[in-house]
């Protein structure tokens, strides 16, 4: 008789949902999810932050109607205490959140401003190597004209830690080059478990934010501090850069749009399919008009006027260029 083969492993997929913005893009991902993926892989989880004293105000998801969308979709509300970051520094949430996963399984967390545009139980993820997305620009550290260049500011976080930095180098760039050295963008990283990963990526995170090396005198930590950390996490934990086969995640699979009127401005038109058919049905738009930019962009036809600006097969190299044309044409929504 031939043996049965294993279920697949379960992995607890981590996003962040607050009031306001996260927690409409949080139904985004999980309408998506749900449309793409297959099985039952996958535990959906919403972490939300708690009141306290390093918030201005309540960051949980206050509509009813949002919290039981995100609940129909199969997700869990995950809640979590802020002790670190807070209102000051909300990138520091999805550090925070880590700690009140099941500590010793696999986790894959995703930006909230993500939808999952294929079956993601088909990506070959080895959890045991982590790896983050590679959809990134040179945008940490800033080198100043006399200031420490690339090699010596990476070279002293490595060092900080106790870390080899020649193994973390593309050698097939060249020397002072931002993409010779290990940096991801956070809109994904993954590992076999939760609490080793949260207690060092927090580790890591306030001594450079609280005792950084004279190197980083210079170098702006705002926005950048989880960008900055999380590369020397990954290291560490014995990942890379070339950890999972390029095209699944931030391909095939996923898109990280950031922004709404970015996602009609840039992305395929797979990925506007995916957008306009989940929040088709009538019991979602209910729930989703109530917030602007989606009630404007996808149901009143903003985001066609978008992508009208731009030539998909010939956008401009830079980011920040995108974002100043529409900002120029009035369509702006965030």
């Amino acid at each position: 008789m031939a043996r049965r083969k294993a279920p697949p492993k379960r992995v607890n997929l981590l996003i962040v949902g607050q009031e306001g913005r996260l927690g409409y893009e949080a139904a985004l991902f999980a309408l998506s999810l749900n449309a793409h993926t297959t099985g039952d892989r996958f535990n959906l989880f919403i972490a939300e932050p708690q009141p306290g004293a390093l918030w201005h105000h309540d960051p949980r998801i206050q509509s009813p109607e949002l919290r039981a969308l995100l609940e129909d979709q199969g997700a869990t509300f995950l809640p979590f205490e802020s002790r670190h970051f807070g209102h000051a520094y909300p990138y520091g949430n999805k550090i925070e959140a880590l700690f009140a996963l099941p500590e010793a399984e696999p986790f894959l967390f995703f930006d909230t401003d993500t939808l999952i545009t294929g079956d993601l139980s088909a990506a070959p993820i080895d959890y045991a190597r982590p790896t983050a997305s590679l959809k990134r620009e040179g945008t940490w550290p800033e080198i100043e004209l006399y200031g420490p260049g690339y090699a010596a500011t990476w070279k002293s976080l490595y060092d900080r830690f106790g870390l080899d930095f020649e193994t973390s180098l593309d050698l097939t760039q060249p020397d002072e080059y931002w993409q010779r050295y290990l940096y991801f963008n956070a809109g994904f990283f993954y590992y076999k478990a939760a609490r080793p990963f949260a207690e060092r990526f927090l580790d890591y995170a306030l001594t450079i934010r609280d005792d950084a090396p004279p190197e980083l005198v210079c170098q702006s930590l705002d926005p950048w501090l989880d960008q900055v950390a999380l590369p020397l996490v990954i290291h560490g934990l014995g990942g890379g850069r070339d950890a999972l086969e390029p095209g699944w995640l931030d391909g095939r699979t996923t898109c990280h749009y950031r922004m709404l009127p970015m996602l009609y401005a840039r992305e395929d038109q797979g990925v506007i399919d995916t957008l306009e058919a989940i929040t088709a049905p009538n019991r979602v738009k209910k729930v989703l008009k109530e917030y602007e930019p989606i009630k404007r962009m996808v149901y009143q036809g903003r985001g066609a006027k978008v992508r009208a600006l731009f030539d998909q097969d010939d956008l401009p190299r830079k980011e920040q260029a995108i974002r100043n044309k529409i900002k120029r044409n009035g369509f702006w929504m965030r």
